[in-house]
C-alpha cells in the first residue's frame, strides 16, 4: 500500500510535538532547555524591531515641533518684549492768593468776576415753658371774725351812724373793726324805763392769729372814749370769734422770675440752635459768628410779691443763620485760579489749600463777607503722548537730552528704566515707550 505525503502536518501530529515541546520546557536544573522552532517564535524578533521603529517615527516630529516652538517664542519676546519708562519730576512752584468773597442769599450761582457766591438763609423758632419754684417768704393768716350786737341805751333817745370801719375792743384788749356801715337806732322810752335800740353787724380782726378766736365778750367803741356816748353806746357777742390763724408762706419774688428768665431763655436758645443746624446739610458751611438768637416773647402770669409754691415762665426764641455751600467755594476757588493761572502751566491735582474766615455778617439782609486764602501747586504742561514719541529709538543720554529741550529749568528729575536687561534703547514703538509724571 501506497504511503501518503503531506505537505502540512495533520492537526494531531502538530498537537504532539507542542505538547511534547512544553514537556521538554518545563525541565529544570542543568539541562539545556531546546524549545521547538515554530511559527509563532520566528515572528518575534520582527514584531519587535517593527515596534521599535515606530516609535522612532512618532517622537522624532514631536522633537522637531518642539524645537521650532520655542525658536518662534524667543524671537517674539526678543523683539516684543523690550520696553522703556521714562518717570518725570516736573518742578513745581506755589500760586497763592488772598480774595475777598461775599456769600449773599440774593444771588443763584458763582461770579468770580463779582466775587460772589450763593447762600442760603435758614430759620428756627423755639417755645419752652417751664415751671420754677417761689423762693421768697411772708407772714400769712387768716383773721378771726364774729357777730356783735351793738346796743344804744343814750337818753334822750338818739340814734347813731357810724362808718365802715370803726373799731370795737373787747374786754380782753383785743382790737376788731365793722366790715359795714353801721345804723343804730334810738333807744325806746316809756317813763323811766328804757328800751335800747340795738343791730347786729359782722366784725373782723385787725391782725392775724388763733389769738383774736376769743370767746362771747363786752365791747366798746374806742372812738367814743371822753364823750357821754361812751358808757352808752356797747356791744357784746354770744358766740366766740373764729377763723384767725397764722404763719409762713412762699412768695414769688422779683430775683424769682428775672432768674426764671435767665435760665429758660439760655435753654430755649440752645434747643433752638439745635432745631436750626438740623435743617442745615452737612454739603453748607455754617460759620459761628453767622448764627444769631433773639427772645421773642418770654413773660409769666405771677407778679411780683404773689403768694405761690411756684410759678410757670414760658419763652420764644427764634434763631437765624446764613451758610453757603462748600462746593460753591471750592468752585469759586478753582475758577479763580483757572483764570490767573500762567499760560502753559498746569495746576497739580489735590494741592489745592484753602483757608477762609467770615468778616461782617448781615444774617437778616442775606450777606456774609468771606476772607480767602488758598494756594496751589503748578507745572510746566507735560503731553505724555507727544513726548515719549520724541524719545523713540533713543538711549539713556539722548532721552535726558531730549528732556531737557523740552522743559529745561522746569525740569527737577528724570528716571529711565529699559527692560530686558541687554535693552540699551527705548523701542520704536510708541506703546512699549510709557513716560509717568512724579511730583514726591
Amino acid at each position: 500500500m501506497a504511503r501518503k505525503i503531506y505537505d502540512i502536518k495533520p492537526p494531531k501530529v502538530t498537537k504532539k510535538i507542542t505538547a511534547s515541546a512544553e514537556v521538554r520546557s518545563s525541565r529544570v536544573v542543568g539541562e539545556a532547555i531546546q524549545e521547538p522552532v515554530t511559527k509563532e517564535k520566528k515572528s518575534r524578533k520582527p514584531q519587535t524591531a517593527r515596534r521599535k521603529k515606530e516609535n522612532r517615527s512618532i517622537w522624532w516630529p514631536i522633537s522637531i515641533g518642539v524645537i521650532i516652538v520655542l525658536l518662534a517664542v524667543g524671537i517674539y519676546l526678543f523683539f516684543a518684549l523690550p520696553k522703556a519708562n521714562i518717570v518725570i519730576w516736573p518742578k513745581l512752584d506755589v500760586l497763592s492768593f488772598k480774595q475777598a468773597v461775599v456769600a449773599d442769599k440774593s444771588v443763584d450761582f458763582v461770579d468770580i468776576t463779582k466775587s460772589v457766591i450763593p447762600a442760603q438763609y435758614f430759620q428756627a423758632t423755639k417755645t419752652n415753658s417751664q415751671k420754677f419754684p417761689a423762693t421768697g417768704s411772708a407772714s400769712n393768716g387768716n383773721l378771726a371774725s364774729g357777730v356783735i350786737t351793738i346796743y344804744n341805751k343814750y337818753d334822750p333817745p338818739t340814734p347813731f351812724n357810724f362808718k365802715a370801719g370803726t373799731h370795737f375792743m373787747s374786754d380782753s384788749g383785743k382790737l376788731f373793726v365793722a366790715l359795714q356801715k353801721i345804723a343804730i337806732p334810738a333807744a325806746k322810752k316809756s317813763g323811766s324805763k328804757i328800751t335800747p335800740g340795738s343791730v347786729k353787724i359782722e366784725i373782723q380782726a385787725v391782725e392775724v392769729g388763733s389769738g383774736y378766736n376769743i370767746a362771747p365778750a363786752n365791747f366798746s367803741i374806742p372812738g367814743l372814749k371822753g364823750t357821754a356816748f361812751y358808757y352808752s353806746v356797747n356791744a357784746t357777742s354770744t358766740s366766740p370769734m373764729t377763723g384767725g390763724y397764722s404763719g409762713k408762706v412762699k412768695k414769688v419774688t422779683d430775683d424769682d422770675i428775672q432768674g426764671a428768665k435767665d435760665i429758660l431763655t439760655k435753654d430755649t436758645k440752645s434747643d433752638a440752635l439745635v432745631a436750626l443746624k438740623g435743617q442745615i446739610s452737612s454739603d453748607y458751611v455754617l460759620l459761628d459768628n453767622a448764627v444769631s438768637s433773639s427772645v421773642a416773647s418770654a413773660s409769666t402770669q405771677t407778679k411780683p410779691g404773689a403768694i405761690a409754691d411756684d410759678f410757670n415762665y414760658q419763652v420764644t426764641v427764634t434763631a437765624s443763620a446764613l451758610a453757603f455751600k462748600k462746593s460753591d467755594l471750592d468752585k469759586f476757588v478753582k475758577n479763580y485760579i483757572v483764570s490767573q493761572i500762567p499760560q502753559g502751566k498746569t495746576s497739580l491735582y489735590g494741592s489745592l489749600k484753602t483757608n477762609y474766615s467770615a468778616g461782617i455778617v448781615d444774617i437778616s439782609g442775606g450777606k456774609e463777607n468771606l476772607n480767602l486764602d488758598f494756594s496751589t501747586n503748578i507745572y510746566q504742561n507735560i503731553d505724555k503722548n507727544s513726548t515719549a514719541l520724541s524719545l523713540l529709538g533713543k538711549n539713556d543720554k539722548q532721552i535726558r537730552e531730549v528732556l531737557n529741550s523740552i522743559l529745561g529749568d522746569q525740569l527737577s528729575k528724570v528716571q529711565i528704566e529699559f527692560w530686558p536687561f541687554w535693552v540699551s534703547l527705548a523701542p520704536k514703538n510708541q506703546g512699549k515707550v510709557n513716560v509717568d509724571l512724579k511730583f514726591q
